[in-house]
């Protein structure tokens, strides 16, 4: 009835695209269904081939340069490797509001404490509260960026600050970049990175690749235990992602043009 409605309406509800992936894509990836390799466990951390495209966005792309990759069946599930790996029983974790709704929802089924934390006037993080509220038994702090529902943009000078704050406290700094493409008119997006920060990314928005379920984190490649703890998870809950769907990723993961003019010319 309220969509019947004439009212002047915003939804804040879940994110579908109306496209789907590049028809090239699709395309060079039928190959592989009839590949071997294609039916048998790959590498938990994703393919190689993928892994190595990813590392080559992130340096062209976001300007993150030392990094390892790995490659989750989406971006939610790639959230709850950092919770399971980041996080102890009655944890807590940081996040600010209006935020996503599976965050919170992983970190209670991970047994984690989420904390709330309020935004400014323009919905963009209140640095001073984090400053004021960081206690021993906070492990993680997450934002998402441009912001899911909020959509606003964090400016790299906020993130710094952010940064700066979790590092001094020696909390984790996860960064959910999920909608990178989705910036218009002069707005611009940054990603930041450092020893204390794990970056994550969806293909599912821009690529139309929700079904797909491809997501992928980037963390510090000199941090073994980190990579070794999400490892574990990895294992334990999807082994790899599906091989496919990584081949179909891997068609789209130089399309960066593709994913831009999509989101800049598009809407839901």
């Amino acid at each position: 009835d309220v969509k019947k409605s004439d009212l002047d309406l915003i939804s804040l509800g879940q994110g579908i695209v109306s496209w789907g992936p590049p028809a090239e894509a699709v395309e060079a990836t039928q190959k592989y269904v009839s590949d071997p390799q294609c039916h048998l466990y790959q590498d938990d951390e994703g393919i190689r081939e993928l892994r190595d495209a990813l590392k080559t966005k992130l340096r062209v792309e976001n300007n993150i340069q030392n990094v390892d990759v790995m490659v989750t069946s989406g971006a939610n599930q790639a959230y709850i490797n950092l919770a399971l790996t980041l996080c102890d029983s009655n944890s807590k974790a940081v996040l600010f509001a209006p935020y996503y709704f599976n965050h919170i929802m992983a970190l209670q089924m991970t047994s984690c404490v989420p904390l709330i934390a309020p935004t400014d006037q323009n919905l963009l993080p209140d640095v001073e509260w984090l400053r004021n509220n960081m206690t021993s038994d906070v492990k993680m702090v997450t934002i998402v960026n441009p912001g899911n529902p909020s959509g606003t943009i964090i400016p790299e000078q906020t993130l710094r600050e952010i940064s700066d704050v979790c590092q001094q406290h020696e909390v984790w700094l996860v960064i959910d970049n999920t909608y990178e493409y989705f910036v218009f008119d002069e707005a611009k997006h940054t990603c930041i990175e450092g020893p204390h920060i794990v970056n994550l990314f969806s293909f599912s928005k821009a690529f139309g690749m929700m079904g797909w379920r491809v997501g992928y984190l980037a963390f510090s490649n000199s941090d073994e235990a980190l990579f070794s703890g999400l490892l574990k998870a990895q294992d334990t809950i999807a082994i790899c992602a599906s091989i496919f769907s990584q081949r179909l990723a891997l068609g789209n993961s130089t399309s960066y043009a593709f994913a831009v003019f999509l989101c800049t010319f598009q809407r839901f």
